[in-house]
């Protein structure tokens, strides 16, 4: 008898498990098929030979044929791609929140999480304290106002080492690199109140190369992102390389840290390390203070998101004017007209130079330096636009496919400045969802209102200081303007030019 029951019982677990099971599986089944559509996907790998070696051109002839939103799978990771305006609105306006969590790859993976990180942190109280901080403290327009010489004397010196690099009009230089010198040394000053990189400076340069090991291996495609069972293992040692050089280069800032802690520099302005300093939180949802370790993340995240988008972003600018030789007069005509022969463009001239900030934000739509901003992710299930996203699915922002929308844009492949001319047309500010370079949302980027100012201001420093020519005789029809992915969009091929002195005056 005893048996009997033991059996009857052991029977009716057996069926409640099996029934779970299946139920478990109907359900996962339901929602699999209320995902957005998507081309078809192989077993364990999903989409992954799908991905080519520009992803987001791979991603936008996908959107073409399954539409504006689209389910890839990468491995085991489902992801969600919005390759439309329209999707892109509903995404920040009516699921900003729900959608407002981090995609943490393995190579962003520190030792300590992500203690201090505004990038990787995800949506929460932490994560708050830390955009307050930068809205309130590092990009309010009033610490910009005052900081408006130090950007000043980096152009200036920028533009003095290119004249001096030409030799006055003979060499040919690698654009890129100086635009990375100059917005590397303003990030130095903002924050140490000193140039980081010179001849002089070893610790400088080998903080330069650290940080740029770091924005390589996290650019490089890691298969334990898509396969977690190879998490473990690191098979490609992308994590071990990334953290030996975050290790590095968080040596060196602490250096630097210690160096200003310990000097007697005159506080009539602050930097942005006195604020990082002088932090005192609540104790309850925020730290009483900073430890060195977040504020050594918080140093390092500036630097290598500050310098590399920059240096994109007026690379592509440079090529597209070389591209495009009667957009190049163009620009220069009004700069050299407006400007005169004062031999200095000033941040208060920017406002009357439209084409010059014309120029910037067509640059932005054809190039924008994360194409698919940083990778969002669902912290819950939600439904957008009748589609269910599940908990954890990453959501990829193609802003480069928008941008080249022909539904949107005319003649989309075409470097037009004069489109951004109109009163009505966008801005990058995140509420025109045809151009989002710098995102939208909560998870917008804080340090755009320091990138409008600067970007215009470089670009045109090196437009109204030098006429250019093309290196090796390239013709401008014959330029290579393929580009290549890591961190952010580059030319494939480095942009070499002579630049010449002008002498118009």
């Amino acid at each position: 008898m005893d048996s009997e029951i033991v059996g009857i019982v052991i029977a009716l677990l057996l069926w409640v498990i099996w029934a779970m099971v299946t139920e478990r599986r109907h359900r996962r089944v339901e929602e699999l098929r209320q995902l957005p559509p998507g081309p078809k996907w192989w077993p364990v790998v999903g989409n992954i030979f799908q991905l080519g070696l520009i992803p987001h051109v791979s991603f936008a002839k996908l959107a073409n044929k399954h539409g504006p939103i689209m389910t890839l799978w990468l491995g085991s990771m489902c992801t969600v791609v919005v390759s439309s305006n329209e999707v892109a609105r509903d995404m920040f306006k009516n699921h900003d929140v729900v959608l407002a969590g981090r995609k943490i790859y393995e190579a962003m993976k520190g030792e300590y999480g992500t203690e201090g990180s505004i990038i990787t942190s995800q949506y929460g109280p932490h994560w708050r304290m830390l955009r307050r901080l930068c809205t309130t403290e590092f990009f309010v327009s009033s610490r910009l106002d005052a900081m408006r010489g130090v950007r000043s004397r980096c152009i200036d010196r920028m533009v003095q080492y290119v004249e001096d690099a030409s030799s006055c009009g003979t060499n040919a230089i690698d654009v890129g690199r100086f635009v990375f010198l100059m917005a590397f040394n303003l990030i130095g000053n903002l924050i140490f109140s000193k140039d980081l990189l010179d001849p002089k400076s070893e610790r400088g340069a080998n903080f330069f190369y650290h940080a740029g090991k770091v924005m390589e291996f996290a650019g490089k495609p890691n298969v334990a992102d898509f396969l977690p069972i190879l998490r473990w293992l690191d098979p490609q040692g992308i994590r071990r390389k990334t953290q030996f050089h975050v290790d590095r280069a968080f040596e060196i800032a602490g250096g630097f840290i210690q160096e200003r802690t310990e000097s007697n520099k005159e506080l009539n302005k602050k930097d942005f390390l006195d604020v990082l300093l002088e932090f005192r939180g609540d104790g309850l949802e925020e730290p009483s203070k900073f430890s060195s370790r977040t504020i050594n993340v918080i140093v390092f995240e500036m630097f290598t998101a500050g310098t590399d988008t920059t240096t994109s972003t007026l690379e592509w600018a440079m090529a597209e004017l070389l591209h495009n030789p009667e957009k190049l007069r163009k620009v220069q005509d009004e700069l050299r007209s407006t400007i005169g022969p004062k031999k200095k463009i000033e941040e208060k001239d920017i406002e009357k130079l439209p084409y010059l900030k014309a120029v910037i934000k067509e640059t932005l739509r054809l190039h924008p330096p994360l194409p698919f901003l940083v990778p969002h992710m669902a912290m819950d299930s939600c439904n957008m636009l009748g589609y269910y996203i599940p908990k954890e699915t990453q959501i990829l922002v193609n802003v480069w496919a928008i941008g080249r929308d022909p539904k949107t844009w005319k003649d989309p492949l075409v470097l037009k400045p004069e489109r951004f001319l109109e009163k009505d047309k966008a801005d990058y500010k995140g509420h025109h969802f045809e151009f989002i370079p710098f995102g939208s949302g909560r998870r917008m980027c804080p340090a755009m209102p320091l990138a409008s100012r600067v970007l215009p201001l470089a670009l045109g420093s090196l437009l109204y200081s030098f006429d250019w020519k093309l290196a090796d005789g390239i013709k401008p029809e014959n330029m290579d303007m393929s580009e290549r992915m890591g961190i952010t969009l580059r030319k494939a091929v480095p942009l070499k030019a002579i630049p010449l002195p002008y002498k118009g005056y």
